[in-house]
């Protein structure tokens, strides 16, 4: 319970291994039952956790990050969903993992996963960002991706989980992005305007990119309803998100797609934004790589700032 504000520990019961507290936002409540039917993004293909770690070690940004993570430090997942990121980042460390999501369906596939893999320095966490019961200034990295533009306000969501690093820690956001989402956008109209019928699911199956691959049932319809069915979602650019930094003391280091068109790690960002036509034309180049054929999430890393940092 160290992770949870001391006011706030009393709304807070185990169940099963998992903290859990009631969840009264609607937006949330809303998202959560979406979440519920189709626990995203499931566990084909993981059946164990040299599986789970060998994936995220073939990620060069994943790999980079939790090496640069190292070991005795605290990181969080903000909107876990099934957990694989938390459980592979725990995998071989002493780290404290909080994965922490709204759907405790969700968290149940993740627990699962962790006690049948032995995995036992992974807290699960089931509450509502906006509630913020996480103790201020208590991780070393602070990962939301793929989750605050499915909020009822993705700006104030920032600002409650910024508090939540230490002073030098990471805060890495993933977002949908106002130009690299357009791919799926002209393929949610596509879907939309076809009544969403059987025939337009089959047709979005080809053109979508990802569904092309092979995939379980359970994993497709995860897929499917997260790109095309859900209830909520918004985007940003990647200035909205440098605005939304320097509101809360979290300086620039670097995204992907980067300003400046070199992929780069973690352990190589720099701070350097470019300027203003670099982000946009960034922000274009993901319409013809695999981040807009994707989905069209764009990463945005940042640094918190010491308190007497100008």
């Amino acid at each position: 319970m160290k992770i949870i504000k001391k006011t706030k520990r009393s709304q807070f019961k185990n169940e099963e291994g998992i903290l859990c507290s009631e969840i009264k936002g609607s937006t949330t409540l809303e998202s959560s039952k979406f979440y519920s039917e189709a626990p995203f993004p499931n566990y084909q293909g993981y059946e164990n956790a040299h599986i789970l770690h060998k994936t995220v070690s073939e990620n060069v940004f994943l790999n980079d990050l939790k090496n640069h993570l190292g070991f005795g430090k605290k990181f969080i997942e903000v909107g876990s969903g099934t957990c694989q990121l938390s459980l592979a980042f725990a995998v071989g460390t002493n780290n404290l993992l909080v994965a922490m999501d709204p759907t405790k369906e969700s968290l149940k596939l993740g627990k699962d996963f962790a006690e049948k893999n032995n995995i036992d320095n992974v807290i699960f966490l089931n509450s509502d960002i906006f509630d913020d019961v996480v103790q201020d200034d208590f991780f070393d990295v602070v990962w939301c991706s793929g989750v605050l533009h499915h909020t009822k306000d993705s700006k104030r969501g920032f600002e409650i989980i910024s508090k939540w690093v230490k002073e030098d820690g990471l805060i890495i956001i993933g977002v949908y992005n106002k130009i690299g989402r357009l791919r799926t956008n002209f393929r949610q109209l596509v879907y939309k305007i076809l009544n969403k019928n059987n025939f337009s699911k089959k047709l979005i199956s080809i053109l979508d990119p990802y569904l092309r691959n092979n995939l379980s049932e359970e994993k497709r319809q995860a897929w499917f309803r997260d790109q095309y069915d859900h209830p909520l979602e918004r985007k940003h650019s990647i200035d909205e998100v440098i605005d939304w930094f320097e509101d809360n003391r979290v300086s620039f280091l670097g995204s992907i797609p980067s300003p400046n068109s070199d992929f780069k790690n973690i352990s190589q960002m720099d701070g350097d934004k470019g300027a203003l036509i670099d982000r946009f034309f960034a922000q274009i180049t993901m319409l013809f790589s695999n981040l807009g054929g994707e989905g069209g999430l764009c990463i945005v890393v940042g640094k918190k700032q010491k308190r007497n940092d100008q």
